[in-house]
């Protein structure tokens, strides 16, 4: 039997990259201008992935509570806007989503999402109650689309400082979209949110190295020329999915 060729093929495999808050900016550029994606596009593209992402690690007939109840925190950027669509889609997939989204954007581009919501007729909370007692008989879990990638986490400012103590307290599992909130995008955090469930959009970002609970990437669209460029190395996709469990 020969080993020499099969020993090289392992070789081949690159590993996923990972990438910084720069290098996401710029594929994220990329994609609006030279690729001719919208913004709203991609937001709706992230925002149904993530659906389909909690569907595979919560299915409906897993959960613990008569109703399918699950609560959506959206910040006040694309992140927010991204759990908006998410929210959307659950709703869609049978699921009883509530949404709290203290400050909600100027942006007519987020606007739109809110409405969205609204017509689905998507309950949206006045204010997120500081008894965590209360969020862990109410849900059977919380999707974190707080702080993304876009957001300067050195000092996160209220209401949101106070929201992540109040997850952190949580003991129903809590799902965060593209990094946990609260966390620097480029390493790892010691403290903050702990997610069961991170749903990494694209490609994984730095600080998903020091994550241990169950990773999905989301999202199947990239152009190959940019997969190319930035050396990305994407798992395959099985069949027709876009959400993989990495």
């Amino acid at each position: 039997m020969n080993h020499s060729s099969n020993e090289k093929e392992p070789e081949t495999i690159e590993p996923l990259r990972y990438l910084s808050k720069t290098e996401v900016a710029t594929i994220e550029t990329e994609l609006l201008r030279d690729y001719r994606f919208g913004q709203q596009q991609l937001i709706e593209i992230w925002g149904h992935a993530c659906a389909i992402a909690v569907t595979k690690a919560f299915p409906l007939s897993s959960l613990s509570k008569k109703q399918p109840t699950l609560l959506v925190v959206c910040g006040p950027e694309q992140n927010g806007s991204i759990g908006l669509v998410c929210a959307r889609h659950l709703r869609m997939f049978e699921y009883e989503p509530t949404i709290f989204y203290p400050k909600r954007s100027p942006q007519s581009l987020h606007q739109d999402f809110t409405v969205q919501c609204e017509k689905m007729d998507i309950p949206f909370l006045s204010y997120l109650p500081t008894e965590v007692q209360l969020l862990n008989d109410a849900y059977n879990l919380v999707i974190d689309a707080i702080l993304g990638p876009e957001t300067e986490h050195k000092e996160v400012k209220e209401p949101y400082a106070g929201m992540l103590v109040t997850l952190k307290q949580a003991k129903i599992p809590i799902v965060s979209v593209d990094m946990p909130s609260g966390w620097d995008v480029d390493e790892p955090a010691k403290d903050g949110i702990n997610p069961e469930v991170l749903i990494s959009l694209t490609a994984p970002k730095k600080c998903a190295t020091g994550f241990s609970g169950n990773h999905f990437l989301a999202g199947r669209f990239l152009p190959y020329d940019i997969q190319k460029k930035f050396e990305l190395n994407l798992p395959e996709f099985p069949g027709t999915e876009c959400v993989i469990e990495l």
